[in-house]
């Protein structure tokens, strides 16, 4: 019967990627099992890779011709969503956004799909569990499941199915995604915030499903990591500035790190200067050693590292973007 759902509807599974050939081969034998049971078609968007994710999905498209590589020019996953719901969008009712970085359960877009004819949702959301090998990633694995790195929220925690304003995206019905016109392309991330603020705005319906989740793999060394984050606090800067969506108590706090960081130089003044800075870092540590202890953790201590890099990227971003504004609209 569930089958039976799943193949009365028709889903666009798109996959963003760039030099993904560690991930792609095993990522799209998974999905294509799927097809099987869903009427879907899967696209690879590529950005350009050059190492052998293209040789790969060419070779994989041979065999199974439901399997599309799709040049993406413009390489951002904003666009790449873009591009192949404008190229193939208008014979799907949903499209799947799949993360080519990432691993997921064998009847994961059947699971979205069941989710989101029964509740009539027009996105529905995923939690997204984190998941290192080596020594760096398995300690930001473990940073990013907790509520030091993620602050508490809940597409990274968990939660039982609910009506949300944001989540990490899985699958959205192409028609409300084409009437709020798609992701934002000048947002390299946090793009899927800002189009779930104009999805609600609009009026549709977004649904936290607790019946699947994706498994994520962070970055494996400090520089990407803070890269990351840094690109992650703009991504928040731009959606204040578009929407004058403030951020959540979660998000306010580590968007203080740098502040207090550069106030800690005012110490040569006064020593007071110092101590918000020194109780975010004692705060960082001491969580880090708890997690060590009382959760019998190793990486706990190294895991405060990583805490730490992402707060104090995350803010950075969000202050390099916002002055930058004010710089450009003063210049205007």
């Amino acid at each position: 019967m569930k089958s039976d759902v799943c193949s009365s509807v028709s889903s666009l599974i798109i996959i963003p990627c760039l030099n993904e050939e560690k991930h792609i081969e095993p990522l799209l034998g998974k999905l294509s099992t799927e097809l099987d049971d869903l009427n879907a078609q899967i696209v690879v968007a590529d950005g350009g890779s050059k190492d052998a994710t293209r040789e790969i999905v060419a070779r994989t498209s041979a065999i199974d011709p439901r399997i599309v590589l799709l040049d993406n020019p413009r390489r951002i996953q904003s666009a790449a969503i873009n591009l192949a719901v404008a190229t193939f969008g208008r014979d799907y009712d949903y499209m799947i956004r799949i993360d080519a970085h990432g691993d997921y359960p064998a009847d994961y877009c059947r699971r979205l799909v069941q989710e989101a004819v029964e509740t009539q949702a027009d996105s529905v959301v995923v939690a997204m569990q984190t998941v290192g090998f080596g020594t760096f990633q398995k300690a930001t694995a473990f940073a990013q499941n907790s509520k030091l790195g993620n602050g508490g929220s809940k597409h990274r925690e968990g939660a039982k199915g609910h009506w949300t304003n944001h989540g990490h995206h899985a699958l959205m019905r192409i028609a409300a995604f084409d009437t709020v016109g798609g992701y934002d392309e000048t947002f390299s991330h946090n793009e899927d915030a800002e189009l779930d603020y104009r999805l609600k705005k609009a009026g549709f319906g977004i649904w936290m499903t607790d019946k699947t989740r994706m498994i994520y793999y962070p970055r494996s060394s400090v520089a990407t990591l803070f890269r990351q984050y840094l690109g992650y606090g703009r991504g928040r800067a731009k959606n204040i500035l578009k929407h004058g969506s403030m951020p959540s108590l979660r998000q306010l706090l580590p968007l203080l790190v740098v502040p207090v960081f550069i106030g800690a130089f005012l110490a040569v003044l006064n020593w007071a200067a110092v101590i918000p800075f020194s109780l975010w870092a004692v705060a960082c540590v001491g969580y880090g050693f708890w997690m060590a202890v009382g959760q019998r953790n190793p990486y706990g201590p190294l895991a405060a590292v990583s805490a730490m890099v992402m707060h104090f990227a995350w803010s950075a971003g969000f202050w390099m973007e916002l002055l930058s504004f004010r710089g450009r609209k003063a210049s205007s």
